[in-house]
């Protein structure tokens, strides 16, 4: 063997032992050993516990309308939300207690989450229920986002064992009226699952 031969074999076999990345898995496939609960590895807290809950929002005629995306972090839960197709205007944007959304009137998700058992709205000053959040802004297009850091709970107690939902109201919230700051219809649910 010539020396650019040798020197050839000499980098591959110094790669393998590297830590090089496998090369034989094909694009697009899930890589063998993938965790049985379909959560992604990153999404599992040293203790195995999830550490992200994610709802899929429809409306009460089935249609999609977004997702809500519920982060455990140190200083709580960071709850990221984007929809579509839904109402321009502001509308009051809560979790619920219940993971059940049965249109049409999505009454099924009790009332919002309320861990402390604290009154409504982020104005109150016996407040906040765990679940409650600013109002969300959809524009003209049917498109809405907004993040925010939910106070009061723990994404252990997101998925106790009847669950919680996300539930997207018709009117906006007034930050002050017990128990859901009038408001109005819940036009948009989700029930949060680990993912």
């Amino acid at each position: 063997m010539n020396r650019s031969g040798w020197m050839a074999l000499a980098l591959a076999v110094g790669l393998s032992g590297c830590g090089a990345p496998d090369t034989t898995q094909e694009a697009g496939n899930e890589a063998v050993g993938s965790p049985d609960n379909g959560m992604a590895s990153n999404d599992i807290g040293d203790s195995g516990t999830a550490r992200q809950a994610v709802a899929t929002l429809q409306t009460a005629e089935g249609a999609a309308a977004g997702t809500a995306t519920a982060t455990a972090g140190e200083g709580g839960i960071m709850l990221s939300l984007s929809v579509e197709g839904l109402p321009p205007g502001q509308h009051g944007a809560h979790v619920h207690m219940t993971g059940q959304c049965d249109a049409p009137g999505f009454e099924s998700a009790g009332g919002h989450w309320n861990p402390a058992e604290r009154q409504h709205g982020l104005e109150n000053p016996q407040g906040q229920h765990a679940g409650d959040m600013p109002n969300l802004v959809v524009g003209e297009d049917g498109r809405g986002s907004m993040e925010y850091q939910l106070v009061g709970g723990t994404l252990e107690g997101l998925s106790d064992d009847d669950g919680s939902a996300m539930v997207i109201h018709a009117s906006a919230d007034d930050q002050r009226t017990d128990p859901s700051g009038n408001s109005g219809d819940r036009i948009a649910c989700g029930v949060f699952a680990a993912g």
